[in-house]
């Protein structure tokens, strides 16, 4: 057992998996004949039972607090306190059972492989092997005894065989959450990009035309400042939700966003007007890579107009800048696998007459 359970867990095997391990006392059933039917005065019988139930009840109670255990700390500690007193029951019943002391053993080494480390497990279980076959011999009953010994190799290969699988599948299991985490943190760090890279251009070149306006025409300028403040609440909200997972681009807004950013650094915006033509599956999608297609267009192009075309699969940027230069930054390497993770293609190539065109096709 590589970690511990949630006492609230909806899983069956997890919430009673300790009925694997207590179904087999049934074994105890035969020192309690034993002891039940030996020439020994009335009072020793009683203690024989006694003993072995309780030993048993210490057994289960091992199981039961193990599985419901919050860490594996918790788990060896408490596996270790109840192993230990097993240990001294089954010391204590040696004058009582006599060799039939032995049949105590697999459970001392079924509780071990589930809450010591598997080194320390093992250990257990060949020091049980080792007692299951030298007390017969030296007790001379080894003959009728020597079941004991298949009972505890059977057990310590059963349960260590359980306990291996259920390590590497925890560890699996930790990789896998590992994987997912690292994904979700690109994910996260690849919106916050796009939202922040369009919102801070808009906002930047906003707040460039008020300062250019606020000599000459002051009413014009005042409304660019509540535009900037407009937009750095959106821009908030967007990165709020963002972080929270719950942003979705719409390509409806995304246009809308565009033909205000564009006209607001001065471009001259062909938009198209029909959105319905796009494939419903890539509207988000197409939304997203819109939205940095139009910030690297007004950051870096230094064009006077920009052309967004749609079709069901296809998204079209073009603008009459001063075409590609430098490497790609952050904002078209996230395009990319965006796209990538829709099996479509992406290219950015130097337009016909000159500029830059970006084409996606899903």
């Amino acid at each position: 057992m590589t970690s511990a359970t949630s006492p609230t867990t909806t899983d069956p095997w997890e919430r009673f998996g300790w009925l694997m391990g207590a179904i087999w006392l049934v074994f105890l059933f035969f020192p309690i004949i034993g002891v039940a039917t030996s020439d020994n005065a009335l009072a020793v019988k009683v203690l024989g039972i006694a003993g072995t139930v309780l030993f048993a009840t210490v057994y289960v109670r091992g199981f039961v607090l193990i599985n419901s255990a919050d860490t594996w700390q918790m788990v060896a500690v408490t596996g270790g306190r109840h192993l230990g007193v097993m240990v001294l029951i089954t010391l204590a019943l040696i004058p009582l059972l006599g060799i039939n002391v032995l049949a105590h053993l697999p459970y001392v080494v079924a509780l071990s492989m589930f809450c010591l480390p598997l080194v320390l497990a093992f250990s257990v279980a060949s020091t049980c092997i080792l007692i299951c076959i030298i007390a017969p011999i030296l007790d001379g009953s080894f003959a009728e005894q020597w079941f004991f010994t298949l009972i505890v190799v059977l057990v310590a290969i059963a349960t260590g065989l359980v306990r291996v699988l259920e390590q590497a599948g925890a560890e699996a299991r930790a990789a896998e959450s590992e994987l997912a985490l690292a994904a979700e943190r690109d994910r996260v760090a690849r919106d916050v990009h796009d939202v922040l890279g369009h919102s801070l251009t808009v906002v930047t070149v906003k707040a460039e035309l008020a300062q250019r306006l606020i000599d000459t025409d002051p009413d014009q300028a005042k409304e660019e400042l509540d535009q900037i403040q407009s937009l750095s609440r959106v821009a908030l909200a967007e990165i709020r939700a963002t972080v929270s997972g719950l942003r979705v681009a719409s390509l409806a807004d995304e246009v809308a966003a565009a033909g205000a950013a564009l006209s607001g650094a001065g471009i001259q915006a062909q938009l198209p007007d029909d959105l319905g033509v796009v494939d419903p599956r890539h509207r988000v999608l197409m939304g997203w890579v819109l939205r940095e297609a139009v910030t690297n267009v007004v950051r870096h192009s230094g064009a006077s107009t920009c052309t967004v075309a749609l079709e069901d699969s296809l998204l079209r940027v073009s603008d009459d800048g001063r075409g590609i230069s430098g490497k790609e930054g952050n904002g078209l390497r996230g395009i990319r696998e965006r796209v990538a993770d829709a099996d479509g293609t992406i290219t950015l190539a130097p337009g016909p007459t000159g500029g830059t065109v970006l084409e996606v096709i899903l």
